[in-house]
């Protein structure tokens, strides 16, 4: 799926190009004028401008694609590589939050519980969904649905979508850290495999709530921070519009992740991001997913669990410095 009316400044020349194409073959349709040559020449330029673009991104243009309002979301990624999804809802305790949508399904012949975060398409949709920033209710939810997959021995597939868990005063209110730390505690020893994908914005609590993993993925233009940007900018530097600074400081990218152990595999986009082509990205996804998920099913309860113990405690990077002289 491609946006052509949503342009981002560092693809503005990517989208003059795509222009003067669109140009070239209304013009070659409607004077039946040969201009092959010319087409073929801008059509090369073009390929070589995107490969230049999008290999060579910053954090703060992947922090940019990762908020794409085109980009898909969890339900655009359930619609293409799980069947028969059955959505179930409510924590039993107080509400039912839309921003976390859950429930059983079919990853080809294998069943899965499924879990994530959800955003809003426009104005009306991002109030339903809180524009994707859970409440506690939605954080006890996934829990209640990973305890029953659980129960029946489900496999949990979770995608990460949030700038972070909602901060306003009811979800204080009613415990959205307990809740997150709760989910933390639960998902550390749950008996059957999990396996995390961070979409598109993987912020602070709010994502590490559905995303204690056995194997953790991330797309390749997402993020996984403890902070957005934006909030890291107007801590240190008492200025938002340092967001780019701050992400660069954050080293939040994909590859950074990799070697600091935070994520286990970046998956591929298509050229220019997710939002140009959903089957070709859920392609990917699936693929990943079915490939990790074979792995952890033969492996026993007691070193599925020993595996995730050992994966979380061996995060990050250490130095120790002597300051005995």
């Amino acid at each position: 799926m491609d946006d052509i009316t949503y342009t981002l400044e560092f693809e503005k020349p990517i989208r003059e190009l795509e222009n003067q194409l669109l140009t070239l073959q209304k013009v070659s349709e409607e004077t039946r004028v040969d201009v092959s040559s010319e087409i073929k020449a801008i059509e090369s330029k073009l390929e070589q401008l995107k490969s230049n673009i999008y290999t060579d991104l910053s954090p703060w243009q992947r922090v940019q694609l990762s908020r794409h309002p085109k980009r898909p979301y969890t339900l655009d990624y359930i619609d293409r590589i799980v069947s028969d999804f059955e959505e179930l809802h409510g924590d039993r305790r107080f509400n039912d939050d839309p921003a976390i949508i859950g429930g059983t399904a079919f990853l080809d012949e294998q069943p899965v519980m499924i879990i994530g975060q959800q955003k809003g398409r426009n104005t009306k949709e991002n109030l339903k969904r809180n524009f994707g920033c859970p409440n506690p209710e939605g954080y006890r939810k996934a829990m209640r649905l990973m305890k029953m997959a659980e129960k029946f021995k489900l496999p949990v597939i979770t995608l990460v979508d949030t700038p972070g868990a909602y901060p306003g005063i009811g979800a204080e209110e009613r415990h959205v850290a307990e809740a997150i730390a709760a989910n933390i505690r639960d998902m550390s020893s749950l008996s059957v495999p999990i396996l995390s994908i961070v979409i598109g914005e993987g912020g602070s609590g709010g994502a590490l709530g559905i995303a204690v993993a056995d194997v953790v993925m991330i797309l390749e233009n997402s993020y996984y921070s403890v902070i957005s940007p934006e909030g890291c900018a107007a801590i240190l530097w008492k200025d938002r519009a340092a967001a780019p600074k701050a992400a660069e400081a954050l080293k939040f990218s994909p590859k950074n992740l990799k070697e600091f152990g935070v994520v286990d595999i970046i998956i591929p986009e298509p050229a220019g991001g997710a939002h140009r082509d959903y089957d070709l990205a859920a392609k990917n996804l699936k693929k990943e997913i079915k490939h990790k998920l074979q792995r952890l099913l033969k492996l026993s309860t007691k070193n599925l669990l020993e595996k995730r113990y050992q994966k979380f405690r061996n995060i990050g990077v250490f130095e120790e410095v002597n300051t005995i002289d």
